[in-house]
């Protein structure tokens, strides 16, 4: 069986071993490894099929015993037969579920272990088998919100991200079992911890580009839709969603001038059908520096840590200020040493190579340390890109790639007087409505890939137009955003968003919801890609690619333009369920 890391379950997993008569024979998963004068020490090992936490045990003998010692948590004796060990913070790697105890009797007959029970089942025959069934539950209600249930689909969307976690899970993590620690060696190869973090899609590469943008827009749906967040009840996981990002790229930016932005090798992952549990492949560290910069992953980045400490800023106030001043110090290294970042981090080209350059995310950068800093030092940086690389022109989308169309709108609040980005911004809104192309039923379609986060992406920006753009356009813009959104959540006859509304996705192109348990069995034949049912563990909340140009769709894991998820695809339609529930 592959040796994976097993991240041990939420709540208490009880083991009883039940007496089962004298004539019985010591259990098969219990074994003694060392036996002398009225002592033996033995060892107890038995399969698990999921991982777990917690023990509470109790041993039943076929004869008495004085003491039992158990090394790895307390121990009681109930009496001369019955003992009880617990220990809720038990860890295990690997396969198995392993401890050993040791026992001291005074009769002439060795006291055995005749029988044992686990969750109700019989792991006393040999097979080692033992699973237990602990089936994942979303813990998001049904609001009764109409015309969609938009909070029900907030909670959800923050589910998907607990699902793209990688590194030691936490103890609140809420998708289980199919989920658990995972990459801990992330870093080692450079002497840095690089743990943590997000996987970027249906596969396990930690993109530092995307995800640094995904973080970005997640916080700014949280600060500037916060009614909404709050309505809803996802405050605490939004911000939980952040930090989760945040907590990595503070880890990533190692000294000075230095940011490390991928872990992982497109090729060799991307070869690999699995869950990140399983991974064996090489996952080398790729870093930035002042002998190989990147001023769009530096600058994003900045952007992202400037926007998490306005959401921290009253949370918890540390937190945000040694996010602003990485933040401060990322621009600068991206301002100071300019170069495309894909020239550095090579392996990215392929896979996230920034298509518009590095002018809009000098500019957005420094909007959002305008925001969080008041700095106009700032506001003169951004003027300084808006000129040198003529970021008026050529806004087709909002994007991981292209940011020019979000700093429009960051800038025509945050610099009001200056009239270029406010007039930008409405120009953007205009070609959304009256040029850019859409399916024949009523999605724009800005791009094959990703068509579905691609409408999400200007349906917020659409949305915060009608909050705090001009208010003679405040009406169409919400009933436009609210109806890409719609489209989206059922409008077009089903659900884009995995576990969500009427006939939603099944088959996620998404290596870890797609493995079964037991895990083995995803690898042998291509079971995982080739299996023709639904994924075994429904990824709630991700919204997949979405629609071809046509509006046709296919439920297809092999249809990778289409069905696969990602963090970017989420993190703007986060935001745009959190402004509807404002107006709901």
């Amino acid at each position: 069986m592959t040796s994976v890391l097993v991240h041990l379950l939420l709540g208490v997993v009880s083991l009883t071993l039940l007496h089962t008569g004298a004539e019985a024979e010591m259990c098969a998963v219990v074994t003694i490894t060392k036996d002398w004068e009225h002592n033996y020490n033995a060892d107890f090992s038995s399969a698990t099929t999921i991982p777990f936490k917690g023990l509470d045990l109790t041993l039943t003998f076929d004869a008495p015993v004085d003491s039992m010692s158990f090394w790895d948590g307390s121990c009681e004796k109930i009496d001369d037969t019955h003992f009880h060990i617990s220990n809720s913070k038990f860890y295990e790697t690997g396969m198995y579920v392993d401890f050993n105890i040791q026992v001291t009797y005074s009769g002439a007959t060795r006291p055995d272990i005749v029988a044992v029970e686990m969750n109700g089942q019989d792991a006393c025959d040999g097979t080692l088998g033992f699973t237990t069934d602990a089936p994942y539950v979303q813990p998001c209600a049904a609001t009764g919100m109409e015309k969609y249930d938009y909070s029900q689909a907030l909670c959800m969307s923050f589910l998907f991200y607990e699902a793209q976690r990688s590194g030691h899970l936490p103890e609140d993590q809420r998708v289980e079992p199919w989920r658990w620690d995972s990459a801990m060696d992330d870093g080692a190869d450079v002497g840095h911890n690089l743990t943590g973090g997000y996987y970027d899609a249906g596969d396990h590469v930690k993109f530092g580009f995307p995800m640094a943008f995904t973080t970005t827009v997640l916080a700014w749906g949280l600060i500037d839709f916060a009614e909404g967040y709050e309505a809803a009840g996802q405050t605490d996981y939004g911000r939980a969603a952040v930090k989760w990002a945040t907590d990595y790229f503070l880890k990533a930016h190692t000294a000075d001038y230095e940011l490390y932005g991928q872990v992982g090798k497109g090729t060799d992952d991307h070869n690999f059908w699995g869950r990140p549990e399983d991974m064996m492949m090489a996952r080398p560290s790729m870093k930035i520096n002042k002998d190989a910069p990147g001023t769009e992953l530096a600058c994003e980045t900045a952007a992202a840590l400037a926007a998490a400490s306005i959401v921290f800023k009253k949370a918890d106030p540390d937190y945000s200020a040694e996010m602003l001043e990485v933040a401060k110090e990322l621009y600068a290294f991206g301002d100071e040493y300019r170069l495309e970042y894909h020239k550095s981090i090579t392996d990215a080209a392929d896979y996230y190579r920034s298509w518009s350059g590095y002018g809009d995310e000098l500019l957005w950068g420094a909007l959002w340390l305008y925001r969080a800093t008041g700095d106009d030092t700032y506001l003169t940086k951004a003027q300084e890109a808006w000129d040198e690389f003529n970021l008026a022109e050529d806004a087709l989308q909002f994007s991981w790639d292209d940011k020019k169309a979000g700093a429009y709108a960051l800038g025509s609040m945050v610099d009001s007087d200056n009239i270029i980005y406010s007039n930008a911004l409405k120009a953007f809104l205009e070609y959304l409505k009256n040029d850019a192309q859409y399916t024949p039923g009523g999605l724009i379609y800005l791009d094959q890939w990703g068509s579905a986060r691609h409408a999400a992406n200007v349906a917020f920006i659409s949305l915060w137009a009608a909050k705090y753009g001009d208010p003679a356009d405040a009406d169409a813009n919400r009933e436009w955003g609210e109806g890409q959104i719609n489209y989206l959540l059922g409008d077009a006859g089903h659900s884009f968003v995995v576990g969500f509304g009427v006939d939603p996705p099944s088959h996620p192109h998404h290596r870890s919801s797609s493995c079964p348990i037991p895990p083995d069995s995803c690898t042998k034949d291509n079971w995982g890609f080739q299996n023709p049912g639904p994924n075994p563990h429904t990824l709630y909340g991700a919204l997949v690619g979405g629609p071809a140009k046509d509006g046709s769709y296919n439920d297809k894991r092999s249809d990778y333009q289409h069905n696969e998820v990602a963090c970017d695809y989420n993190a703007a339609f986060t935001g745009c369920l959190a402004a509807i529930v404002e107006n709901v």
